[in-house]
């Protein structure tokens, strides 16, 4: 497909996912933007640009994923560079927007850090969001300027629809992800099954019981981030023990932190399916996990927002 840019359209990409700001760049059939990212010798960020973006409408792509903090400073360096080389707007597509699990105070004293993050970009002078599945859909409210918030399920549905599997069930592995779970199960045409967990600390999951019927089928176990991995693969472990033929499991956003791989690779499951959205490191790339490109949708949404064009089509 060809795209129509014009001479003011400008991309740039920082450091967290360069190879997704490659393929979307080649799509659309326009060069990167030039610009450094370097270090002072203590450490601090220092970044330049090496071209001009008067009066441009830039995207800047950068997910905020692992290191957070790192990622989240080059962002706002650059946002900061960006204004005061007069670049016209400066649209931030964020594949994975971070922070995000920290959206509303559970117990006192608690930060509810989204909001912050969403008021660092603002105030630095971001004129629009782009992201994908953001963990909780609220924090669009977080912001004053346009978010548009992409979903990942139609990606992974199509996958799934390929694979051809029988006797499918979509599984999720909490009451909170119900509602994820229920828009893969109506691309696929499967009913929904969920498990009931409750949570002792963060990052330790114990799972109580399955909701649904799930024996003699293939499981699909959907979430929108995996993070230690260890909700998703007590789930299939759960899933198994309760008769479920296979259990696969996808995801939009692979965090994988910590003994996340060693968990999967260890587990039942038997394909872990994820999109690009965070860049995962080679240790990482294990055979259990294949990998799809959200590439071609956020080309999609920047192509609608350049020309001025309803983003809505891209949700449905």
């Amino acid at each position: 497909m060809a795209y129509h840019l014009n001479e003011c359209f400008k991309m740039f990409s920082l450091n967290s996912n360069p190879s997704l700001a490659e393929e979307m760049a080649s799509l659309l059939g326009c060069e990167l933007g030039k610009s450094s990212v370097t270090r002072f010798s203590d450490g601090e960020i220092q970044i330049n640009l090496e071209e001009s973006v008067r009066g441009s409408e830039v995207y800047l792509v950068q997910s905020t994923s692992q290191p957070a903090n790192e990622h989240i400073m080059e962002l706002l360096i650059m946002i900061d560079a960006l204004k005061r080389a007069s670049a016209k707007n400066i649209n931030l597509v964020i594949p994975y927007y971070g922070y995000a699990r920290q959206d509303r105070k559970a117990r006192s004293r608690e930060p509810i850090t989204s909001k912050l993050v969403a008021n660092l970009l603002e105030k630095a002078g971001a004129t629009r969001v782009v992201t994908m599945d953001l963990h909780a859909p609220q924090i669009q409210g977080f912001f004053d300027i346009p978010v548009d918030q992409l979903l990942g399920v139609p990606l992974l549905a199509e996958y799934f629809t390929a694979k051809n599997l029988e006797d499918v069930v979509v599984v999720s592995p909490d009451q909170g992800g119900v509602v994820r779970a229920r828009k893969l199960a109506s691309h696929l045409n499967a009913p929904i099954a969920f498990i009931d967990k409750r949570r002792p600390k963060p990052n330790v999951a114990e799972i109580m019981n399955i909701v649904g019927n799930i024996e003699g089928k293939n499981a699909i176990l959907i979430d929108d981030l995996i993070d230690t991995a260890g909700t998703i693969t007590l789930a299939a472990k759960a899933l198994m023990e309760r008769g479920a033929k296979g259990v696969y499991a996808c995801c939009t956003h692979p965090v994988l932190s910590g003994p996340a791989i060693e968990r999967i690779e260890s587990s039942p499951i038997q394909e872990l399916v994820v999109t690009n959205t965070i860049e995962l490191p080679e240790e990482k790339q294990i055979d259990k996990i294949t990998r799809i490109s959200v590439a071609p949708l956020l080309v999609d949404a920047v192509d609608r927002i350049h020309n001025e064009k309803a983003v809505s089509p891209l949700f449905e």
